[in-house]
This record gives C-alpha cells, sequence and structure tokens, in this order.
C-alpha cells in the first residue's frame, strides 16, 4: 500500500508539473520558441498572487480573477513588442533574448521581495484531506490534478474546435501561406503567448500555495516543465499531462527508495525516455 500511494501521490504532483509545461507545449507547438524565462514567469505569477492576497485580503485561488488577465495581457505585449522580432531560421535569438528576460525577472523579483522565501496562505486547503481507499489524499493536490486535466483539455478544445486554434495551426503548419490568407501571424503569436502566460498564472498561484517560493527557483520550475514537454512529446497537450504524470511518479518513487533520490529519478527517467523515443512518447503528427 505504501508503494501504491507513492504512485498516486506521484501522479497527482504530475499535475503540477503539466501545468508548468503546457505554456511551453502551447508556444512551442504554435511558434517553435523555446522560452528560457517561462520558469521565472511562473514564479512572478507566484508573486503577483502573493501581492494580490496581501493588498485585498483574499484568498489566493480568487486572485486568480486578476493574475490570469494581468499575466495574459503582459504576455501579449512581450510577444509583440519583443519576441517577435527574434523569431526567424535561426532559434539562437529567441534563447538569448528569453535568457535576458530570466536574469531581468530575477534581479526584479529580488529587489522588489528579496530573497527571502515566501508562501501564500490558502487555510485549510493547504491541509485538508480525503480519504479514498485507504488512502490519504491532500484536497490542494487533487484540486491541482483536477485544473491541470480542465486546462489541457480546455486548451486542446480551444486548439482544435475553435477559430483561433484554427488560425494557431495554419501560422504553425506555414507563417507565409497563413499571411497570405489574412491572417496577422503577429497578432496570432501575441494570442498564443497570451494564452501561455494565462496557463502559467495558475501554475504560479498553485505553487505559491503549494510551497514556498523564493527569485532563484524559476530554472528548476523551467527544468520541470521542459522534461515534460519533451517525455510526453514536443507539441502534444496531452502529451504533456502524461509526461508530467510519468516525471511526477519516478520523482516519488525515487525518493520512497532514498530520500536523496528524488530529483536524480525524475532526470535518469527523463533521459532514458529521451534515449529511447527522442521525439517524446505520443510526439504529435502533422497533418
Amino acid at each position: 500500500m505504501e508503494w501504491f500511494n507513492a504512485l498516486v501521490q506521484g501522479a497527482l504532483l504530475g499535475g503540477l508539473y503539466a501545468l508548468f509545461a503546457a505554456g511551453l507545449s502551447l508556444i512551442f507547438g504554435v511558434m517553435r520558441l523555446v522560452n528560457i524565462a517561462h520558469g521565472d514567469l511562473i514564479v512572478l505569477a507566484a508573486y503577483l498572487g502573493l501581492s494580490v492576497t496581501l493588498a485585498l485580503g483574499v484568498h489566493p485561488l480568487l486572485a486568480l480573477v486578476v493574475v490570469v488577465p494581468a499575466m495574459a495581457a503582459a504576455g501579449y505585449v512581450l510577444q509583440r513588442g519583443i519576441l517577435n522580432q527574434t523569431l526567424g531560421q535561426d532559434l539562437l535569438p529567441p534563447l538569448l533574448v528569453t535568457f535576458g528576460l530570466s536574469v531581468i525577472i530575477q534581479n526584479a523579483l529580488l529587489e522588489v521581495y528579496s530573497a527571502d522565501p515566501q508562501k501564500m496562505n490558502a487555510g485549510v486547503l493547504e491541509t485538508a484531506s480525503v480519504s479514498v481507499g485507504g488512502l490519504s489524499l491532500g484536497v490542494l493536490p487533487v484540486l491541482t490534478f483536477a485544473v491541470a486535466v480542465l486546462v489541457i483539455a480546455a486548451l486542446q478544445w480551444t486548439f482544435y474546435r475553435t477559430a483561433l486554434g484554427r488560425a494557431f495551426r495554419a501560422v504553425s503548419d506555414n507563417q507565409d501561406i497563413a499571411q497570405l490568407m489574412g491572417l496577422n501571424r503577429h497578432h496570432i503569436f501575441g494570442l498564443s503567448m497570451a494564452l501561455a502566460l494565462a496557463v502559467t498564472a495558475i501554475a504560479g498561484i498553485l505553487l505559491g500555495i503549494r510551497t514556498s517560493f523564493d527569485p532563484s527557483i524559476g530554472g528548476g520550475r523551467l527544468i520541470f516543465g521542459f522534461e515534460a514537454v519533451i517525455i510526453g512529446g514536443l507539441g502534444n497537450l496531452w502529451g504533456t499531462l502524461a509526461g508530467g504524470v510519468i516525471l511526477g511518479v519516478a520523482q516519488t518513487i525515487g525518493a520512497k527508495i532514498h530520500p536523496g533520490w528524488q530529483l536524480l529519478s525524475g532526470h535518469l527517467v527523463f533521459l532514458i525516455i529521451l534515449a529511447v523515443r527522442p521525439n517524446g512518447l505520443f510526439p504529435r503528427i502533422s497533418g
């Protein structure tokens, strides 16, 4: 039962990793853009949530009403103002620009909030649990996993059942032809980044409720997101959820074997899958 419990807890942890990764998967699928600052944007969303909860005295989940639109607007402005100018055949310019953005965000957060760890107070939600089949499941991890499933389902529906999704797929398949058909690719790219950072806002708030955070942890969240995306398959949203679950399970099983193996076991599983399936377990099939 202990091992089964570790398996379940790892799967629930994978929901948070899937939220870290969903924005990465979306923007790579649409723009082929690798955002090095993604982890720091998650942390930025957590700090914005903290500021909103302290300023307005509301529950952290209610802070989503402010943080999600704010991050989405920031994503659109960032893409239209800076990142669109870096896109092209060469992958190096967006990597360098987003690396610089990562450094700027970290230092700005240090200046404003200091290096002291912070945490959002969600009250009873942090400790509440339910008993299912002899297992004690935390309400927050279950809620996080449910949110991850709903977010990815909503992104999948948007991508394949709406006009905006058709525009995303058109510019992803061939930017020049999409432009000739009347689609403004710069605007579409801006909307995709806005949507990605809206998801990032949700991930940041849930991260801030689950554990303490400081300006330096963005790199670790970025690694978890990248590993989930690559395990699941680049550009495959449901694959991203599967990748997050696999990563979470690997970490909890590793921690069960030896406390020091938690992160190492996740990285090892990632490397093994990458060696066996370089395109991930569920790569997106074009066309």
